[in-house]
């Protein structure tokens, strides 16, 4: 054999190897073409159309410095909103969104994000047959994002649904959606995480992917390899606005539960506890006499509500919940909101030192904040300003060098502190010359404002004290 055939034989047996190597790759990843095929139908877009009110805020950014909210909720918005006049001036116009949704059962009834059809006057939902009906909003929840629509239709094509329950990190999934209006566009990836608790969503264990997601897939579905879904696409974080390799997706077993309420009462009834609580720290552990930091520490409690009713105190950690470990202090409303109003729970808490298991009945959630309740597990919200805080512990204070306030974990976008300039983070220091001590006495004294005035709030962010005016509406 001649040297330029031992060459020519080398190279073919390289050559042969690699697409050996390639095949049995290929072999080895997912196949989502019946998936695809079988699973399209069922998806849907839906298309919203509202008139929206905004004002200006003469804050805009503190030194017109934007602060992009990291984890967002995405959905297409096809006009864009009003700049203002600087202010603060109300702007009314029409404001069109678009997200997907897919059906669940062949008599029209379809499920999407609560966030996607917030606020619409109208809901249009387009089929992969390209059909569009109007669709009328069954019932939303805004605490897990979850809505379900109605279209009059018949023998529609409907998706299996799987068992959440039974995902596990590192598992192949799938989503169909309209990013950016382009229908019926698919993705894939794996499972990174799953029971994910994200800062302002305290009662959906989400799904964590690397699937990517852009705005419009906002309300579709999640499928694993059988083709069930498995999850509805909800939120990404994002610090661009786009997709960043980290998805999130609300369990189907959650939404399920939350759409068999809507559908039957369009609410949806959730357990309540009446408590503040704050995470344990690794100095709070040890004080305790703790070996690691774990459970929710009850900084207060509704007097009169089923935690006190119960026996529970301030100062106590929960451990557990009708024996599932509470390891940290968001997984507490979590497990209280899917308890049934009225039904008993076995919680576990350390009081000075000693474990001891208390039986609580659990209360119904308030449809109102009241006066010193505390109208969620761990924040207050007072529904006037359109925001939800919590206290601050001991640390927080001494960190922040502050005597006195409670921080602000969620603003409504079209309420009256968001147009002053208020943010997920600020420190609300003062309201109307009074100092804020905690939630509850917060919602007492947004209670007592009077309607229609401005009223000074002082606010600390970034190590710096600031004043805003918030001017309530007439009741």
């Amino acid at each position: 054999m001649t040297r330029m055939t031992r060459t020519l034989s080398l190279w073919v047996l390289l050559v042969v190897g690699l697409f050996s190597a390639q095949s049995a790759l290929a072999r080895e990843l997912p196949d989502f073409t019946e998936l695809v095929k079988e699973a399209a139908p069922g998806v849907v877009n839906i298309s919203t159309s509202r008139m929206v009110e905004r004002r200006d805020s003469p804050l805009r950014g503190f030194g017109n410095q934007e602060i992009p909210e990291i984890f967002r909720h995405f959905f297409g918005d096809q006009l864009p909103m009003p700049r203002g006049d600087g202010n603060g001036r109300s702007h009314s116009e029409e404001r069109q969104s678009l997200g997907s949704g897919f059906i669940i059962s062949e008599d029209g009834y379809i499920m999407t994000n609560a966030h996607v059809v917030d606020g619409a006057d109208q809901i249009l939902v387009r089929l992969n047959d390209r059909r569009e009906l109007e669709a009328e909003l069954v019932g939303a929840d805004e605490k897990t994002d979850v809505a379900v629509l109605k279209v009059e239709a018949s023998d529609l094509p409907t998706l299996d649904l799987g068992d959440s329950d039974q995902l596990e990190v590192g598992e192949w999934v799938a989503a169909i959606g309209s990013p950016f209006g382009f229908d019926h566009s698919v993705t894939s990836g794996i499972v990174s995480a799953i029971n994910r608790t994200l800062p302002r969503d305290a009662y959906v264990p989400f799904i964590q992917t690397d699937v990517a997601i852009n705005p419009g897939n906002s309300g579709g579905p999640l499928f694993n390899l059988d083709g069930e879904v498995v999850g509805i696409n909800s939120q990404i974080f994002t610090r661009s606005g786009g997709f960043m390799g980290l998805s999130f997706a609300i369990p189907i077993n959650v939404a399920m539960d939350v759409a068999d309420q809507l559908k039957s009462s369009g609410s949806v009834e959730r357990g309540w506890l009446g408590v503040m609580i704050q995470p344990v720290s690794r100095e709070l552990a040890e004080s305790f006499g703790m070996d690691n930091p774990e459970g929710a520490l009850i900084a207060d409690l509704d007097p009169e509500g089923p935690a006190a009713e119960g026996g529970l105190q301030a100062g106590d950690v929960i451990l557990s919940v009708n024996g599932q470990t509470v390891d940290r202090s968001s997984t507490l409303p979590r497990l209280i909101g899917r308890v049934s109003p009225g039904g008993d729970v076995a919680i576990t808490v350390l009081r000075d030192g000693d474990r001891q298991t208390l039986d609580v009945e659990v209360g119904e959630w308030p449809d109102s904040q009241k006066p010193g309740g505390g109208g969620s597990d761990g924040d207050a919200s007072p529904a006037r300003l359109g925001v939800v805080v919590q206290a601050l512990d001991e640390a927080q204070r001494r960190k922040l060098e502050l005597e006195n306030g409670v921080q602000v974990t969620q603003v409504d976008p079209d309420g009256i502190a968001a147009a002053a300039g208020i943010r997920p983070g600020d420190v609300l220091v003062s309201i109307a010359r009074q100092a804020v001590e905690s939630p509850a006495q917060l919602a007492e004294l947004v209670a007592e404002l009077p309607a229609g005035s401005a009223v000074p709030v002082r606010l600390y962010r970034d190590g710096r004290s600031y004043y805003v005016a918030l001017r309530l509406a007439d009741d």
